[in-house]
């Protein structure tokens, strides 16, 4: 196979040992990258669930681009970004000021993060002011749209966000949505809040009126039938376990 040919055997036992879902077709970048053996135990033992090679080859990451991992919670992402991009490229590990005031372990695990790899820079701006430089190839934000509507934040919030990723991003930048899904039609303010889950559609719309275009959707990879919707994700019963939407946007070139 064409996958078996571009990794090597040692990249492949690595990635096998550490528990590692490999992707039919996975690029050899991220392939290595799952299998790097400074990831975290605990962050490789959520790959299945999680299925990072997917996402990242929807997201066409390639060694040397600049990228920025949006709301970067734990790092997860940033880890694995990291050694995707490689020597060359570039991280931007972005968390808001809101959010590592709201809780302080936010910073610690981020200033973790950027001291583990070198290429990988900490962005701390408020969500107005984002601070993403210009001429990113991706920016990609997991299970963090829906909190662009919590209601600590501004009206409008996720519109200037939006804009500001838009303008960051270079002509045919790729801007990856992941996100809990919530019933069609529910009021995203509020599903937001009480369920940290937002409408899918609402995602579209909000995202291609800052000038983006739906390049692809992926309603399968991470869904989970047996979620009806309705509970917070944070309920025991469905963490981890949640449906879940990805949405592939563009800036037009």
């Amino acid at each position: 196979m064409r996958r078996a040919a571009a990794v090597s055997v040692s990249v492949l036992m690595a990635a096998l040992a550490a528990g590692v879902a490999l992707a039919a077709g996975a690029p050899a970048n991220i392939t290595a990258a799952l299998g790097d053996k400074a990831r975290p135990p605990a962050d490789s033992a959520r790959d299945m669930a999680r299925k990072p090679a997917e996402v990242l080859a929807l997201a066409e990451v390639k060694p040397g681009q600049k990228v920025a991992d949006f709301m970067m919670g734990g790092g997860y992402f940033t880890r694995i970004l990291s050694p995707a991009v490689g020597p060359k490229g570039r991280v931007y590990a972005y968390q808001s000021a809101e959010f590592i005031k709201f809780r302080a372990a936010y910073g610690t695990e981020q200033s973790t993060v950027a001291a583990d790899y070198k290429n990988v820079t900490p962005l701390t701006a408020p969500l107005a002011q984002a601070g993403l430089p210009d001429g990113l190839d991706l920016v990609l934000t997991v299970q963090n749209y829906h909190d662009l509507h919590l209601m600590a934040f501004p009206a409008g919030t996720a519109d200037t966000v939006n804009r500001e990723i838009f303008k960051a991003l270079k002509p045919g930048g790729i801007y990856l949505v992941v996100d809990h899904a919530a019933a069609p039609g529910a009021p995203v303010a509020a599903t937001a809040e009480k369920l940290h889950r937002i409408d899918e559609a609402a995602v579209k719309k909000e995202v291609e009126a800052a000038g983006f275009k739906l390049a692809a959707e992926d309603d399968k990879l991470l869904a989970n039938p047996a979620d009806d919707h309705t509970a917070n994700v944070f309920n025991p019963a469905i963490r981890g376990k949640t449906d879940q939407f990805v949405l592939k946007f563009r800036k037009p070139k």
